[in-house]
């Protein structure tokens, strides 16, 4: 609970959770497919959450908003960049090819340290963020799937998303 007068702004979890629904419904209208808004909404979460600015946000409402939008234009036009693209520009791209023996090794322990955040996430939590994540269910299946309610899916796979990113931090520096 607040106490002081001034509205928060920080991306703190809590405040950026509140308009989780709103805005994978906004998006849902504009993108035409719900899970495509989910995906767009995660994506918009981890943006803000992983922000390193230190200036405070003074609108996180419309601060995750213009993110998830950003999102969606990127999106559309690297839908519209692939359609344009002959299949001979795949064979140059570099993501095509395999990683340098370093870089493989890096994957690797980045991978490891992955997996260690997600052994410490209850299995409810990790469950829902890897169905979500590997198997590309949606809110309402994985609730259904782990017999829970398709809000607390939403918030477990929100706390996976902000325990990953905190303890990955902390073990990368």
């Amino acid at each position: 609970m607040q106490t002081s007068s001034r509205p928060d702004r920080t991306p703190s979890g809590a405040v950026v959770e509140h308009y989780y629904r709103e805005l994978v419904s906004f998006l849902s209208a504009r993108l035409g497919s719900r899970q495509a808004a989910e995906d767009v909404a995660h994506d918009a979460y981890l943006r803000v959450l992983e922000r390193t600015d230190p200036q405070q946000i003074e609108h996180p409402r419309a601060f995750l908003y213009r993110t998830a939008l950003n999102l969606v234009i990127d999106r559309h036009r690297r839908h519209l960049l692939r359609q344009a693209e002959p299949l001979e520009v795949l064979d140059l791209d570099e993501r095509w090819h395999s990683p340098a023996p370093t870089q493989h090794m890096q994957l690797d322990q980045r991978l490891a340290l992955m997996q260690k955040a997600l052994d410490e996430l209850s299995k409810p939590c990790r469950d829902s963020f890897l169905l979500r994540k590997l198997d590309g269910l949606s809110h309402q299946q994985i609730a259904d799937h782990l017999g829970i309610s398709r809000s607390l899916v939403e918030k477990h796979i929100v706390n996976a998303m902000k325990h990953c990113r905190v303890r990955m931090r902390q073990w990368e520096s």
